[in-house]
């Protein structure tokens, strides 16, 4: 299995960029302390979507950062990405895990504590629980879960997880005492005018709740 830390876990949107190039908003934000980088794109089309992976995961390589593709198992396994990550209604968990190997890492989104339940009879490597807040960036999520939802979810889950959904850096150590291992954020760093400066103080926030959980 490939290693992997969900601290700081970026989810890209090309629209929350603010114009720049999306690989320089990545790279920007590993330097600064992302530790995973999910790919998200709605609307390219597949050769986009592919040329696009595909330079990113040229990107990560150096800094040992994994490359997570959103939905598309297609895409993930044409640029030999590091993982994939599905939502309830994308690819059955099996059927991703048959195609993509043991390997690979595989994240699943869980929207309830029914999600939490059932994922537990599934290997997956983490779990994304969405959306913690209420968020501009997916309108097609299940109401916002608050800080309660990630305990109730985290008493029962046998899985690691980020919380994702509205995450700031102020929330971002609430995340992080309710349970979950790491934060999962869009337009934070997206859309941030120093993606690097941003990720750093996101990470020094998930840092010293860990380290106030374990005092």
């Amino acid at each position: 299995m490939i290693s992997f830390n969900l601290d700081l876990y970026l989810v890209t949107d090309r629209l929350l960029s603010l114009c720049r190039p999306l690989e320089w908003v990545v790279e920007e934000a590993v330097k600064g302390g992302v530790t995973m980088v999910q790919l998200r794109e709605k609307e390219a089309s597949t050769l986009e979507f592919y040329n696009l992976a595909v330079r990113l995961k040229n990107i990560l390589k150096p800094y040992n950062v994994p490359l997570i593709i959103n939905d598309r198992l297609d895409i993930a396994l044409a640029c030999d990405a590091e993982g994939l990550h599905i939502g309830q209604n994308d690819m059955p968990y099996h059927i991703a895990r048959k195609l993509l190997g043991k390997d690979r890492i595989i994240g699943l989104s869980v929207e309830n504590l029914q999600d939490a339940v059932e994922a537990n009879n599934l290997d997956v490597d983490y779990i994304g629980i969405s959306p913690v807040f209420s968020t501009p960036t997916k309108t097609d999520t299940s109401p916002a879960l608050g800080l309660e939802g990630i305990r109730g979810i985290m008493k029962i889950s046998r899985h690691s997880s980020v919380g994702i959904g509205g995450i700031n850096l102020d929330n971002a150590q609430d995340i992080i005492h309710a349970g979950a291992d790491g934060i999962s954020v869009v337009s934070a760093i997206m859309s941030a005018p120093y993606p690097k400066k941003m990720a750093t103080e996101l990470k020094n926030k998930i840092e010293k709740a860990k380290f106030l959980k374990q005092t």
